[in-house]
């Protein structure tokens, strides 16, 4: 193996490998010497159907005959139970486990108002708690070896937002507050926790409108940011070249790589001994703060400039 591999001898567990962003971080974990658990479930974007073995191990043969070294997962992010045998196979098959990447991922998007609770369910199951079943299987693993890393993945749906995604956003936003604690509370043990917000082209978003020619432009500027441009934050978050990097929140789109800002106070306004009534705020505290108010903008609002 090359010196410079900067993940040489890690354990990395890659959720939702056998496609996608999944897949291009699994191949460029094993690349740059990382050992790879390549887990996906094999069902449809929506997370229905029967699973299927054959992404994973897809992977896992196209990573062997690369000279790496990698096994399938076919177990479910959703299930703790699965969770909990996934980060146990990294352990038993190669020893230890290093690196948590929470790549799994379904959608179904719907207007709110045509939303449905199995809708809502089946995405917060996958993405919300997917990301915390895998990290509490990892956290004691992590916790007895003095270090670690978790990345996970947000999206601008979240941390912008977007329509007819009120169940993914929710998920998405709620995966920076359980990345930020986890931060705070296993910092003492060298355990890292830090979100990716992908910008990509992947059978997630395939099934965005095309029928106006601005629609139909759009699709084909994100066709320009493929998968691989994600990985090789991932693979940095993974190495010990990132163990001061905790608790952050990045973006990748083509070339650019952005941090994200977090929520902070931006204006206040205090009554005096009296307190606030109803009417008060009305007069004086909202059109004190109104010229901070953000917008209802969406993901595509804000990152108005093509791909670089």
């Amino acid at each position: 193996m090359a010196a410079s591999q900067i993940v040489k001898d890690k354990v990395v567990l890659v959720t939702g490998a056998g496609r996608g962003i999944g897949r291009d971080i699994a191949l460029m974990m094993a690349a740059e010497g990382a050992k790879v658990v390549v887990n996906d479930l094999g069902g449809a974007a929506d997370g229905e159907g029967a699973g299927s073995a054959t992404p994973a191990q897809e992977v896992v043969d196209e990573i062997k005959k690369a000279g790496g070294s990698a096994v399938a997962n076919y177990d479910s992010v959703a299930d703790p139970a699965g969770a909990e045998k996934m980060v146990k196979q990294a352990v038993e098959t190669f020893g230890r486990i290093d690196c948590v990447v929470n790549n799994a991922g379904i959608l179904r998007d719907r207007i709110f108002h045509r939303m449905s609770h199995m809708d809502w369910k089946a995405v917060i199951d996958v993405h919300l708690h997917g990301c915390f079943n895998t990290s509490r299987a990892a956290a004691n693993y992590f916790k007895e070896q003095n270090g670690g890393s978790f990345v996970h993945f947000t999206s601008t749906s979240g941390l912008i937002g977007n329509f007819g995604q009120s169940n993914y956003a929710a998920a998405k936003l709620g995966i920076v507050g359980l990345s930020k604690s986890i931060a705070l509370d296993m910092q003492r043990f060298n355990v890292r926790s830090n979100c990716i917000s992908p910008f990509a082209w992947s059978r997630l978003i395939g099934t965005i409108p095309t029928e106006t020619d601005a629609e139909k432009a759009r699709v084909e500027r994100i066709k320009q940011m493929t998968t691989a441009k994600i990985a090789p934050i991932c693979v940095y978050l993974a190495s010990d070249q990132a163990k001061d990097v905790t608790g952050q929140i990045f973006g990748v789109r083509k070339n650019e790589i952005f941090l994200f800002s977090q929520p902070r106070v931006l204006r206040s306004v205090h009554a005096g001994d009296e307190g606030w009534t109803p009417q008060s705020i009305a007069e004086v505290a909202m059109p004190a703060m109104q010229s901070s108010f953000y917008k209802l903008d969406r993901s595509g609002d804000i990152f108005t400039w093509d791909p670089i």
